[in-house]
């Protein structure tokens, strides 16, 4: 099996390879698309959105993960990496990936200063988990094949479509690493 690529051109991506490390996992940094080529799925962590846009645009490495998702690699965003995957962010043009028909909000719940963490359904696991909410975004319209996967405040923070997940918690913040296995299984195509 190859390693779980982390997203590693700005944000919290060691949190995500220390998740996946204490599952026993392998992970590797991805900063190119040769580094994009030797993992078979990848993982968008938090960080900050216009930025990591402007690097994935000008490196073409977006092109490169957009053409990796469309052949079958499970790829999952959280928080910043919401973003990058919606097809649409609220009173924005700046860059994304298109990946997820959503359109969503950012900071939705505040600033920096009005982070919280807070016990949510997620029903891939048919049980709550500690959700870790930093200048959020939520999901504000969901498309057509995607599905809700957590709600909270009746605000949508997690969805998927097919082998697409995007969280706009940080599950990778906490002790708990269900989500990280639950990604890990996900069948490639």
């Amino acid at each position: 099996m190859k390693p779980i690529g982390v997203l590693a051109v700005q944000g919290d991506f060691a949190m995500h390879q220390s998740a996946l490390h204490r599952l026993g996992l392998a992970s590797k940094e991805v900063r190119t698309t040769e580094e994009l080529d030797l993992v078979d799925r990848l993982i968008i962590p938090g960080g900050e959105s216009t930025t990591v846009g402007l690097l994935l645009d000008r490196f073409r490495l977006g092109d490169a993960i957009k053409s990796r998702v469309a052949s079958g690699m499970p790829i999952w965003g959280t928080c910043m990496g919401m973003i990058m995957l919606a097809k649409q962010v609220e009173g924005r043009d700046q860059y994304s990936l298109g990946l997820l028909d959503i359109t969503v909000r950012r900071n939705a719940f505040g600033r920096q200063i009005h982070s919280f963490e807070i016990e949510i359904p997620f029903s891939p696991l048919k049980e709550s988990v500690l959700g870790v909410f930093i200048r959020a975004p939520v999901v504000t319209r969901v498309g057509e094949g995607v599905q809700t996967l957590s709600v909270l405040q009746e605000q949508v923070v997690a969805v998927q479509s097919g082998r697409v997940l995007a969280t706009s918690f940080h599950p990778e913040l906490t002790d708990d690493v269900r989500i990280h296995k639950w990604f890990a299984q996900l069948p490639t195509a």
